[in-house]
């Protein structure tokens, strides 16, 4: 049995889909930035247990989600960035 059989998992919040899964906040942040640069609207869902300094399992992602609408713009921005930053490493579903 898990703790955290209940929590949100990617692609779950009606009208949001996550195009970003990361390990830091910091990663995430830079990424919600970039695409707020472009006007694309995002948010982020961290499950990142502050209590404990974890880089771990489930209870360390942060998923950055933009509404559905943005998908494919979010999705092509990601994808270049990736592509124009050879040290960009990406997640991307």
């Amino acid at each position: 049995m898990s703790f955290f059989s209940d929590s949100p998992k990617p692609s779950e919040i009606d009208n949001w889909v996550c195009v970003l899964e990361g390990n830091t906040n910091l990663e995430v942040e830079m990424v919600k930035n970039y695409l707020s640069n472009l006007k694309i609207p995002s948010n982020i869902l961290s499950k990142r247990d502050s209590a404990y300094s974890l880089n771990v399992g489930e209870m360390a992602m942060v998923y950055l989600y933009v509404p559905v609408d943005f998908e494919k713009q979010a999705r092509k921005a990601l994808a270049k960035l990736e592509e124009e930053n050879s040290d960009f490493n990406s997640d991307l579903e």
